[in-house]
């Protein structure tokens, strides 16, 4: 046993001991690999024209007076300074907006794991059939309407008449346009319209997984499956619950208009109103375009710091593992 750990420990040593490959330079591996930069091409030019240069132009726009018809001019931090200290309606959007993404961004990202692992373990046409079922709210701002109904401030509407019937209350209830409730419904119509890509991402995660892993697992001693899900599943869908939290948190950040078409635009004493709706206050009605960026790049460096501190955290559980 002597002689084999030591043979180990020399064989680590010599492993240890060999350099490392030398790292080309960009430009000479660009032209021993022109080929496959040709095929990253497009998506570069993509991503540079509608990711990159929008988030520079509005940094840049943000230090500045622009209102569509003049030239801006330059005003240096006079933005920020009015958002965070003249603007008392940015903290009350500030604050919705957390509220509504620490509640719906777990809730919505465990909604969506959950119902795709149920919906996985069935037969395939009924698999199918309830993906579209689920996917489909995601897919259109119509069902708004069906809400509506269920809330309406009248006797008409569905809860109202409900409760009225049971004698809980004796009026209807503004569920809408009272500040005490809309927030709370917006969570809830945000809920049942969050299985979305995530959800996609997911179901085919599930379906990627190599079903001879359960197998290696039932003779190492998996029982159940709970088991199943902590020790093979969920390593084996690193990609898509990385890519499933980073899409909920995006989506738990850019609420608007489902505040918009339920509680009005803008709500009762601005009681459902979000930083989005803020900057398109400020953008598409009031024409202050360097304003609204600055509202747009404090919600851009919100989500990114959250977007990096949960990879760093994914990263740093997968060493561990």
């Amino acid at each position: 046993m002597s002689s084999l750990v030591a043979a180990l420990r020399r064989a680590g040593s010599r492993r240890a001991a060999r350099p490392k490959p030398v790292k080309k330079p960009f430009l000479r591996d660009v032209r021993d690999n022109a080929q496959l930069y040709l095929l990253l091409l497009p998506f570069c030019l993509v991503f540079l024209l509608m990711f990159i240069i929008p988030i520079v132009a509005s940094m840049v726009l943000s230090l500045t007076y622009y209102n569509m018809f003049n030239t801006p001019k330059f005003i240096g931090l006079t933005n920020y300074i009015n958002l965070f200290l003249n603007d008392d309606v940015f903290f009350i959007a500030l604050k919705n907006t957390m509220l509504f993404a620490e509640i719906t961004g777990p809730l919505s990202y465990l909604l969506c794991f959950f119902a795709a692992w149920l919906i996985n373990e069935m037969p395939k046409g009924l698999r199918v059939f309830l993906t579209f079922v689920f996917y489909a709210p995601s897919l259109t701002t119509s069902v708004y309407f069906v809400w509506q109904l269920i809330f309406s401030g009248d006797s008409y509407g569905i809860m109202n008449g409900l409760l009225m019937n049971l004698n809980i209350i004796s009026e209807p209830v503004q569920w809408l346009t009272d500040p005490r409730y809309n927030l709370a419904i917006l969570i809830v119509v945000q809920l049942w319209m969050s299985l979305g890509t995530s959800f996609l991402a997911f179901i085919a995660g599930f379906q990627a997984i190599d079903t001879t892993l359960y197998e290696a697992g039932d003779i190492d001693g998996i029982r159940n499956r709970y088991q199943e899900l902590i020790y093979i599943t969920l390593p084996s869908m690193k990609p898509q619950l990385l890519f499933g939290a980073v899409m909920q948190i995006s989506a738990s950040f850019s609420v608007s208009t489902i505040s918009q078409e339920l509680c009005g635009f803008p709500s009762t004493r601005y009681s459902a109103h979000t930083i989005l709706l803020h900057m398109q206050d400020y953008g598409s009605l009031r024409y202050e375009m360097g304003y609204a960026c600055a509202i747009a790049v404090v919600l851009f460096v919100i989500v990114a710091l959250i977007s990096v501190c949960q990879a760093y955290f994914t990263s740093k559980r997968e060493v561990q593992m």
